[in-house]
């Protein structure tokens, strides 16, 4: 396998603000830190899960081979799960790390990774294993973030911080139809004395749209209830042949919060422009926004956002989408509507100061109608593409409202390695 390689230039991975979580206020600047490392703290207590220890119990690391290499790595077999970790609270989880022999996409998207607060019987956290750690398309790549890190596209680690307090666990899931060899892993967490009424519950949300409805917005996370923060996607897009090589990107975000109805409150430019890029879409990888997948000949593209310096917070509520829209010529947009594509014309660029709206939701525009600019005029328009993408987000529960992970089948369809 070819794998996509990032070449990074950015800091190491930084730690997640909670609120006051873990942190302490400057009293001259009133800023927010992260936690003094020279710092000494009677209140927490560092514990390791691992295969040689699971859940890090005090004195009990290394016993199954007199204190030498004794169990490594283990197996989960097809239909089964493995327990990562499940211990009481509270506590708060600091770094994921994991590795798999097998890093396929169809293993990548079949393993799901499922995380429980406080003895909820519903997970928080309920995603495909590649794309939580930031893997979009089961395709690996070589990259460090503010969040998640492959240092050499064999591994997987996630430095977001994950509260509990009454209880955490994290289990892996094997749905495919082939045995998980030589899985390695360590979670490393701390116990703390006492539970902080500000702390939040991390979750995560996966879903998939193989069919985008031209004009209807892709849900990233569709509306939940409650207080929290929305810290941010990774999203993946395979694009349509019908639409050839023809701009996909110009979808705009969009933030529904606290009751927003027709119209959200906070709302982009485009998909480029929404992790940071502009004119277009290629491979690179920053500490909060980044393409890891560029993949043209294979109509591939996975890219992240991460709201940590610029928070979106929500107090009642929340929902995140990404438009569905591409741009070309006025006459490559008139050939593909005579070829029976689906798409739904937006606006045509009159010059490059002026969009002209022909938009509209009852009728279609006749883009030959000679009152229009030209030929070679930019005109955008709805299409239909295949769209997967992870939601992260903070809530001030334990369960969320949203729907059960994908099937199989779903997550895995159509998916392919590089060239």
């Amino acid at each position: 396998m070819k794998k996509s390689k990032v070449i990074l230039f950015c800091l190491l991975p930084a730690f997640l603000s909670i609120y006051n979580c873990n942190q302490s206020r400057d009293e001259n600047s009133g800023s927010i830190h992260p936690e003094k490392m020279y710092e000494y703290s009677k209140d927490i207590s560092p514990r390791w899960s691992s295969f040689e220890n699971i859940n890090g119990e005090k004195g009990r690391g290394g016993m199954e081979n007199n204190g030498a290499k004794g169990h490594a790595f283990d197996r989960v077999k097809s239909g089964y799960r493995c327990v990562l970790l499940e211990t009481p609270g509270p506590g708060i989880i600091n770094r994921i790390w994991i590795t798999i022999r097998n890093r396929s996409p169809h293993t990548l998207r079949g393993l799901i990774i499922n995380m429980y607060w406080d003895n909820e019987g519903k997970p928080a956290v309920s995603v495909p294993f590649g794309d939580f750690f930031g893997v979009g398309l089961g395709r690996t790549a070589v990259f460090e973030n503010a969040l998640f890190a492959n240092p050499e596209g064999r591994s997987f680690n996630s430095y977001i911080q994950m509260p509990f307090e009454k209880a955490a666990k994290i289990e892996i899931v094997n749905e495919m139809n082939y045995d998980l060899n030589l899985i390695f892993f360590d979670i490393d967490y701390q116990l703390i004395k006492q539970w902080n009424s500000n702390f939040l519950y991390f979750h995560a949300f996966w879903q998939r749209d193989t069919a985008t409805t031209p004009g209807i917005d892709f849900n990233i996370l569709p509306e939940i209830k409650g207080k929290g923060r929305f810290l941010g996607t990774n999203v993946s897009v395979i694009t349509k042949p019908e639409y050839k090589d023809y701009w996909w990107g110009e979808g705009e975000f969009k933030a529904y919060l606290d009751g927003d109805d027709e119209y959200p409150t906070l709302v982009g430019t485009g998909t480029e422009d929404y992790i940071g890029s502009a004119w277009g879409q290629g491979q690179f990888c920053n500490k909060y926004n980044g393409c890891l997948i560029a993949d043209g000949s294979n109509r591939q593209w996975s890219f992240y956002r991460y709201h940590i310096i610029d928070p979106v917070y929500f107090h009642s509520g929340c929902k995140i989408t990404l438009q569905q829209m591409g741009g070309s010529s006025k006459k490559n947009v008139i050939a593909m509507q005579k070829e029976g594509v689906k798409l739904i014309p937006v606006t045509i660029s009159g010059d490059d100061t002026s969009l002209i709206h022909i938009y509209n939701k009852d009728s279609v525009v006749d883009l030959e109608n000679p009152e229009l600019p030209g030929d070679y005029a930019w005109t955008n328009f709805f299409r239909s593409d295949d769209v997967s993408a992870v939601a992260y987000f903070y809530l001030d529960k334990p369960e969320n409202n949203l729907p059960e992970i994908q099937d199989i089948i779903i997550r895995t369809w159509n998916l392919k390695r590089a060239n």
